[in-house]
Formats: structure tokens, sequence, C-alpha cells
């Protein structure tokens, strides 16, 4: 039977936290579960107990993501010395197995091949504010069951072969791309209004605490203040996005397929990460998932 491990790295986030502790927790076991703990949050141990827990200085740095992911990457190639396959991501994303698949998530990668990377299709779930008033209390697909195709969120993340993660974690250097048909990565960050606009807070805290701007920062520009825009302005126009009848995701595999080639001299490989207009209701099947 292979073995399987879970990487992430998190500060302050406990949301986000809870649900990939509840998710990878469940599938794998606490015991392989790796957690960088940045800035050694108490709160963020206490959650995580059980887990493997690397406390990290919380300095604020302006190449933050860049200092982030040299470690992720570092620490993925020295796990895969001892587990088949390694999974890593932000907090807010989640490698699910959609149900229509015999078994879960665990024993579907156990009839994988090794020596590869798995690149899950990436789907943003949605809050629908017009629509769905619930709030999250225990599972989020059940209150929420919206979300747009999200190809940026289509990232290499499992891994069981050696190369080198790009900061993001958006493109490896592995030349072949495998999209296995039930798998999917979901981003959490637009699943809640009340959830983003805290999450929004702290991180405008921490770049306003760094005092570089985007352009001088190796972060995301969507931690900067000047960038976010008004909360509820970006959750309205969700439903502006077209509506699709059917969740057919074959095109959008077969769309990345098509246009995998060199990201220029890197040494790394991509393919195009289009903007869809779209957005999909998940079949029931995916309600109570994580």
């Amino acid at each position: 039977m292979a073995e399987i491990a879970a990487l992430t790295m998190v500060r302050d986030d406990l949301f986000f936290l809870r649900s990939w502790l509840g998710h990878y927790g469940r599938l794998l076991g606490r015991e392989n579960c790796y957690i960088v703990n940045h800035g050694r949050g108490e709160a963020v141990a206490a959650l995580a107990e059980g887990c493997n827990i690397i406390g990290i200085p919380g300095t604020h740095h302006k190449n933050f993501d860049m200092k982030r992911w040299r470690l992720l990457n570092n620490v993925v190639m020295g796990l895969r010395s001892y587990y088949d396959h390694v999974i890593v991501g932000d907090v807010d994303e989640l490698v699910v197995l959609d149900p229509d698949a015999e078994g879960d998530l665990k024993s579907y990668l156990n009839a994988m091949p090794i020596r590869r990377v798995l690149t899950p299709l990436g789907l943003e779930v949605i809050h629908r504010i017009d629509l769905e008033h619930e709030p999250i209390t225990d599972a989020i697909l059940g209150p929420r069951m919206h979300v747009r195709p999200a190809p940026h969120y289509s990232k290499p993340c499992i891994v069981s072969v050696g190369t080198k993660i790009a900061r993001g974690g958006h493109f490896t250097q592995y030349e072949k791309l495998h999209t296995p048909d039930h798998l999917y990565l979901l981003h959490l960050k637009f699943c809640d209004f009340e959830i983003y606009s805290e999450a929004m807070n702290r991180r405008n805290a921490v770049t306003k605490a760094i005092g570089a701007g985007v352009k001088e920062a190796s972060i995301g520009r969507h931690w900067f203040a000047e960038a976010r825009g008004e909360d509820r302005a970006v959750f309205e126009t969700f439903a502006d996005l077209e509506m699709q009848d059917d969740f057919v995701m074959g095109p959008l595999r077969r769309k990345m397929h098509r246009t995998w080639k060199p990201r220029g001299e890197t040494g790394f490989w991509q393919f195009d990460r289009p903007d869809y207009a779209i957005q999909y209701r998940l079949p029931d099947r995916f309600r109570g998932l994580i």
C-alpha cells in the first residue's frame, strides 16, 4: 500500500486549516500531515495536534512567497524519500476525488503509478451571496455548491518523482502532463464572504507591515490592499458568470493538454490559463465532501 503525505504552510488562517485538517487528517491520518507553522502560532499548533508541525520564525519579508516555496519545495523532495505521493499546496486548496469514482482519495492514489506528477483540475468554490444564505458551520460543500473553472489552480500538486516546483506551486520541471479524470483541486478563497474579508484584512496587514509595493515584493498581488477592490462587489460579480447546464470537465482538461509546452527557457512546463466567464453547480454527490 502506498504511503501518502500532505504538506502545507499556514499563519493564522484557522478556518482554512480546520478544513485542511478535516480533509487530509481523515483520509491520510494526522501522522501523515505536515504543517509549517509560520510564526509558531499557538492556535495553529493546538488545532494541528497529532500532525507533524514545523515551527519557523514569523518575521515579515518582501520575498515571503519566494522563501515559502523554497522551503516547501525542499520539504517535498525530502518527504519523497519516505512517501510514494506528497500532496503540497496552500492551506485553502484541497485535492478531492469525484464521488463518482470508486473508493476515496487515498485508495485512488494507492492505485496510481508513481514517478510522476499529477495535476488535478482547478475549481474555485464561490459564494453566491444572492442565492446561498446559509452560513458555513461544518461542511463547506452543501452551504456552497457553485464553482468556476480556475486554470491558475490546476496545480501539479501531487508529486511522486524528483522534480523542482516553481514559486506558487503552479509549475514543475516534470515534462509530462497527467490530469486524472476524477481529481479536482478546490480553491476555497471565495467560499464565504465574511471569511474572505477577514482573511484579506490579515493579508493586507502583512503587506503593510513589510512596507514594499507590489513590484518590489515576491508576494501574490492579491495580498495588497490596492489590488483588493470592494469585497461585496467582487462577490456580486459571481452572479454574472454564465451558468453551465452540465458538470462536464473533459473539454477543460483537453485544453490543458492541447496547450502543454515548455515555459520559455526556465525548465518548467505549463499550459494556457485563460479566464473562463462561466460557472457550474456541483452535482449533489459532492455535498459534504469537504
